[in-house]
């Protein structure tokens, strides 16, 4: 993903204290033709990530109910797995033509199509929509005073685990220390169970727990500091790098983790939905996704954990890390493509998307659809004081992708924690 972002600059989202809760198809043969045809027929190509459920099946639902009462507008819906879109996206960027519809993450990768004039301002035709979400989940599509994306969920990665495999190990409480997390992954191996499962081959799980203790060990005036200067050479940066790697020498995670995907049959999800490890670091789609890779879930043994803090570091438990989703439309998007996100989050639709179980609210009001596991999620995020968006999407592609593969490096014995800590440094200075 190395496209140079034109105006030389990364992006960290840091979002201050007191911030309200809010996180196989054939691919598209040309992207950005839609609009209206001679005969008044308008199609709206729309690329997204859809391809577990409940979203592979909510989603086509939504739109033929929009064609239902629209008979002259048709949207055609591909969706590709996380690696796949981004790869694609790459691309269609470098060609300067995106789908009319497509999703986004927000921060650098955002600004940089922004940047190339490849994405429509949305501040003024949907307005209306935008008026009724909440603020803070706008906040990493928002650049120049403009909103470019309209988010259709917001949240936070932490730990989601098994209480069953915990209480086998005699841990009786979640850990809130990293030493303690430490001392639990020990427990959890004592007992004859994998503590981690972990997607490896997708690189991008394992950047959390990176991310994760840069933050708790520098705060976030050390993740600021570094966005100013793409400078990650700082204590904060090689610190994270040191505690991951107490935690990989300890062997946690699920045999053939390198090879395995978060999504993919026997991968990260399929892992602790089956119950044949004990927890993962992950976004607050994890037990949708759980359930649907492994066919089961674990139900009512589930439970979720912040990520711990660090003894003597300067970040705070209530420090959190994540994002949100949402869709941004191409710079020749028809307006039906306005009308079909409205429709798209409509008080039916919403309510159908936050009682599925993989999407935290983002229009005002929609919080009672929420479970006991994320209204934990909803409340961290509520009591917040520090918000970091992901790394791989705050910077610009080639950034992005450089943090990915240094840390999955250091996770498979191949780097140290200081070279990760250069080589990221290397590649945000070349921006």
């Amino acid at each position: 993903m190395g496209i140079p972002h034109p105006s030389r600059r990364s992006f960290l989202t840091a979002v201050s204290a007191g911030a309200v809760a809010l996180t196989a198809a054939p691919l598209l043969a040309a992207c950005g033709d839609g609009g209206s045809g001679s005969d008044g027929k308008v199609t709206i190509e729309w690329m997204d990530i859809a391809t577990t459920e409940p979203s592979k099946t909510i989603y086509p639902k939504i739109a033929k109910a929009y064609e239902a009462a629209h008979p002259n507008v048709k949207i055609k819906l591909t969706n590709l797995e996380n690696e796949a879109f981004k790869s694609k996206m790459t691309a269609l960027t470098a060609s300067g033509k995106l789908p009319d519809i497509f999703v986004t993450w927000g921060g650098g990768v955002l600004k940089q199509q922004i940047d190339a004039g490849l994405v429509k301002d949305l501040t003024s035709p949907a307005s209306g929509l935008l008026n009724t979400i909440t603020p803070v989940s706008q906040k990493p599509y928002q650049f120049d005073g403009k909103t470019y994306a309209v988010p259709y969920d917001m949240g936070m990665v932490g730990f989601w685990y098994n209480k069953r495999h915990f209480a086998k190990a005699g841990i009786k409480a979640p850990p809130k220390t990293w030493a303690e997390f430490l001392d639990d992954v020990r427990k959890l191996k004592a007992a004859g169970i994998t503590p981690i499962a972990l997607g490896g081959k997708d690189k991008w799980p394992g950047m959390y727990y990176w991310a994760y203790l840069a933050m708790r060990v520098g705060g976030m005036p050390a993740m600021e500091q570094a966005a100013k200067t793409n400078d990650f050479t700082a204590p904060a940066f090689a610190g994270a790098g040191q505690h991951l790697k107490e935690l990989v020498d300890l062997q946690p995670f699920q045999p053939g983790f390198q090879n395995a995907g978060f999504d993919a049959p026997g991968g990260e999800a399929a892992s602790v939905g089956a119950g044949k490890a004990a927890m993962e670091l992950m976004g607050q789609w994890a037990p949708a996704v759980e359930k649907d890779a492994s066919g089961k879930g674990i139900g009512d043994d589930e439970g979720w954990f912040p990520f711990p803090a660090v003894d003597g570091g300067q970040g705070a438990l209530t420090d959190v890390f994540g994002g949100g989703n949402g869709h941004a439309l191409g710079k020749d998007a028809p307006k039906e493509a306005v009308d079909f996100l409205a429709f798209m989050l409509n008080a039916e639709n919403e309510h159908e998307l936050v009682s599925s179980g993989a999407f935290m609210p983002v229009v005002k009001g929609a919080e009672n659809a929420l479970d006991a596991n994320r209204k934990q999620v909803a409340d961290a995020l509520g009591t917040s004081t520090g918000f970091q968006l992901y790394l791989d999407q705050a910077f610009p592609p080639a950034v992005g992708q450089q943090v990915n593969d240094s840390v999955a490096a250091l996770i498979g014995g191949k780097a140290t924690p200081e070279q990760v800590a250069q080589q990221v440094t290397k590649a945000a200075k070349s921006q």
